[in-house]
């Protein structure tokens, strides 16, 4: 893989590209979860070894495992990350206020439909405010009032200097939403520059048919 690439704070940056293309294993090794086997990432001036378990505590990562567990509610999902974050459990009521599940709080989530599942597991990914949210297809499985809601919960975030990553492969979601656009083909970045509109037309460009 061969990526050169920084961001900056409130930047959403819209990473695009085929399948196979590597966005997956980016967003893996940015999450510090997998180790790059050449090169540096660096958060700031520093790098994940140095930083630790500093760092992971201002990571946010939703990935296409949601890591819920479906045989607890809703609530208690939450209020479980919570106390792993350090956090008052009672952080979960907002959290699920603003997935828009207060109703379904006390359900068990192995009832939920994926896009519930969806939005619950990026409240999970969002419990400790982090300042770099990675996420990998945000919008599987959500319905257009879902989209919405999402994609004005990621735009505010950035607007408190949150860095945003998102793979996606959905063109018309990500038109609007994305300040920067990071194309990846076969390993490489291809291209990077503003978001803007029109993104389907540049992206064939780039990559072919979308």
């Amino acid at each position: 893989m061969r990526v050169s690439l920084a961001a900056r704070c409130g930047d959403i940056i819209g990473l695009l590209g085929p399948n196979g293309a590597g966005k997956s294993t980016l967003i893996g090794m940015l999450a510090t979860l997998l180790a790059p086997t050449s090169g540096t990432i660096l958060y700031g001036d520093l790098d994940a070894r140095a930083m630790g378990a500093d760092l992971r505590s201002r990571i946010g990562v939703l990935a296409h495992d949601l890591y819920l567990y479906p045989e607890l509610s809703a609530r208690q999902n939450l209020g479980f990350f919570a106390k792993l974050y350090g956090l008052d459990p009672r952080e979960g009521v907002e959290a699920l206020e603003a997935a828009g599940l207060s109703e379904r709080g006390d359900d068990d989530v192995a009832g939920f439909s994926r896009g519930m599942r969806q939005r619950l597991a990026l409240e999970r990914a969002l419990l400790h405010r982090p300042r770099l949210v990675l996420l990998d297809e945000p919008f599987t499985g959500l319905d257009d009032r879902a989209v919405g809601i999402v994609s004005a919960r990621l735009a505010a975030l950035a607007r408190l200097g949150a860095i945003i990553v998102l793979a996606t492969h959905d063109l018309d979601v990500a038109d609007g939403l994305v300040s920067r656009v990071a194309v990846m083909r076969d390993g490489r970045l291809i291209c990077d520059e503003p978001g803007g509109t029109d993104l389907r037309r540049r992206y064939r460009s780039l990559v072919g048919n979308a």
